[in-house]
């Protein structure tokens, strides 16, 4: 008889934490669309940005059990030392008595900031004569973390404060000194997107304070705390965590700390893995003492748990514990205690994701195999959250071509006989082709919408929210739809011939094309904020016919420095069209430039462009 660490929690027990299924398609957002990138870190509490837990989260002694008024359920004290667990735990040996929880049922509210709050005890505070303390972001057993302003380049950067109590014997208040000193020359080797920036060890009274890059958002163990992710997310999230553990894997550095705490999501679906403040680095000395370790129970590979050496696989491990939680909800391992959930992690067999399927599933269920060895490699786990994070694929159907390469109705066999000759059949698609040109098969989690003043219809997919002129605003003739998280947005412009007194509208839809590339090469367009360097390029594709006549699209990237301190790659998609009575359509497509998301909105701009549908002549 063995000890698998106990059952794990149903629906009804408390460290379920109500936790709610995901939301249904439609209201996560278009295809890519990131449901998380709102500026909810701009109010400074209430948030666990950096890994630290949140105000009022867990004290040393109960990791993870619940209280009311408390932060994530997965905000584990980072800095805490468990015992190494040599062996499993004797049989017959029961398991300490379950800790319940203060008040399961009372819901997580983040904290609230009004303008009649007093300031944070510190807050107004100049920390090496440069950075000013403005708010709280969160804090945990190593140190709090500040949202501040550095005056010397006036930025936002957040700060983490070390806090170490000062009963600790003078052994171990160095060590914490010296893990955050690790912290930041872990963060500092690499150069990866996906890893939080440090910029400076400020040293203030001897203790090291580290400044970081401010990511506005939130973390995913607090976006967790609202409901599970569909698959899709979960992939693309896992993905873009992947791939900064193996930058630092191939810098010599172990994490060890992967948790949904430590993950950022940022604005424009921007993925970030933060602290670094128990991380491996190769040849250097081990902080921890003999015998024990440090880190998240339930995110923890058996063999940290062992007390074996680890290597990347352990850290693959708790990226697929993160992928598990995310999908269904909470830890395969996690139970009443520390020990029982020790236990789970090296004896337990985790059930099988129910929400994850396919490819995800695929990687979830391999890389919490016991055995690091047998885990998968990283192009191996990489494929398979590549496959998982793809959009559906449309489904497939035969057209029928009509004169100029058009595409047409499907018609069955029968459907041929019904319609007589072929004659009829050449005229059927001849007039298909004139009403819709370039349309293929419109995805599922896509609609048409009909935009009766501007004489089109749009495909926009499910979620997309519009925005349209003031109702005095006569001269102006456009609609747009963005997706939830702000990071893609389609916009259909309609410039009316009889309204064009300063000749802005060029007698030709490529001409129109060539001169907005200009303006947008030499920085005279307003309808962007672009930025000088790198130089923006426009790739100007004359050779597309709508309706039988010329037509044109660009391709443009360029750096948006509307936010100085954020400047951002972004890429798009322009469609130019003129009618016979001169009015020109411009159909816009922008995404993020870079990162995951930018083939996704590759993918939204061609499905918008092949079925816009223009009903004027």
């Amino acid at each position: 008889m063995s000890n698998d660490g106990g059952t794990p929690y149903g629906p009804e027990d408390p460290t379920s934490y109500g936790l709610r299924p995901p939301h249904p398609q439609g209201q996560g957002g278009a295809p890519g669309g990131n449901p998380y990138a709102q500026a909810q870190a701009q109010s400074g509490q209430g948030q666990d940005p950096y890994g630290q837990g949140h105000p009022g989260a867990n004290g040393p002694g109960q990791p993870g059990t619940p209280g009311q008024g408390q932060g994530s359920p997965y905000a584990y004290d980072p800095t805490q030392a468990y015992p190494s667990q040599n062996q499993p735990q004797q049989p017959g040996t029961p398991p300490p008595a379950p800790q319940p929880p203060n008040n399961p049922q009372t819901p997580v509210v983040p904290t609230q900031v009004s303008a009649h709050e007093p300031p944070d005890p510190g807050a107004g505070r100049l920390i090496a004569n440069r950075y000013r303390l403005l708010s709280k972001l969160g804090h945990g057993g190593m140190g709090t973390v500040w949202r501040a302003k550095d005056e010397t380049v006036d930025r936002e950067v957040a700060v983490k404060e070390p806090r170490v109590p000062d009963h600790l014997p003078e052994r171990e208040r160095a060590n914490a000194f010296e893990r955050m000193r690790r912290e930041a020359r872990a963060a500092a080797r690499l150069d990866h997107p996906a890893v939080v920036n440090v910029h400076d060890v400020a040293v203030e009274d001897g203790q090291p304070w580290i400044v970081m890059e401010f990511v506005r958002g939130r973390s995913l163990g607090a976006a967790l705390q609202e409901g599970t992710l569909g698959a899709r997310e979960a992939a693309r999230i896992g993905l873009e965590v992947l791939n900064a553990l193996d930058a630092a894997h191939q810098a010599g550095i172990l994490h060890r700390d992967v948790k949904p705490d430590n993950v950022m999501l940022g604005s424009h679906d921007r993925v970030v893995l933060t602290d670094f403040g128990i991380a491996q680095i190769e040849g250097e000395t081990n902080l921890t003492d003999t015998g024990g370790f440090v880190g998240s129970p339930e995110f923890i590979a058996p063999e940290r748990v062992l007390g074996q050496r680890p290597g990347p696989a352990s850290d693959l491990w708790s990226l697929g514990v993160v992928l598990y939680a995310s999908t269904e909800g909470v830890s395969p391992f996690r139970r009443n205690n520390t020990p029982a959930t020790l236990q789970s992690v090296l004896n337990a067999a985790p059930a099988a994701p129910a929400s994850a399927k396919g490819p995800l599933a695929d990687a979830i269920n391999r890389l919490l195999v016991k055995d690091p060895n047998q885990r998968p490699s990283t192009p191996q786990v990489r494929q398979l959250l590549e496959q998982a994070a793809k959009p559906p694929q449309p489904a497939q159907v035969v057209r029928v071509s009509g004169p100029g390469g058009g595409k047409g109705i499907g018609l069955s066999r029968k459907g041929w006989i019904a319609a007589g000759a072929v004659v009829v059949a050449a005229v059927l698609a001849t007039v298909l082709v004139v009403v819709d040109p370039f349309a293929g098969p419109l995805p599922d989690d896509w609609k048409e919408q009909p935009v009766k003043p501007l004489g089109a219809t749009l495909a926009v997919p499910n979620g997309y929210g519009d925005t349209e002129p003031e109702p005095d605003a006569e001269d102006e003739h456009w609609i747009r739809y963005t997706d939830p998280s702000g990071a893609v947005y389609i916009r259909l412009d309609l410039m009316k011939k009889s309204e064009d007194s300063l000749d802005e509208i060029e007698s030709s839809a490529v001409s129109q094309a060539h001169a907005e590339s200009r303006s947008i090469e030499d920085g005279t367009t307003s309808a962007w904020t672009v930025a000088d360097k790198p130089a923006p390029e426009v790739d100007v594709d004359d050779d597309i016919k709508y309706e039988e006549k010329k037509a044109a699209v660009s391709t443009i990237t360029f750096t948006d420095d509307s936010d100085t301190d954020a400047p951002l790659p972004r890429e798009g998609k322009i469609f130019y069209y003129r009618t016979g009575k001169g009015d020109m359509y411009r159909l816009s497509v922008l995404y993020p430039g870079k990162g995951d998301f930018t083939e996704r909105g590759r993918e939204v701009a061609k499905t918008a462009i092949d079925n816009l549908k223009i009903t004027k002549p």
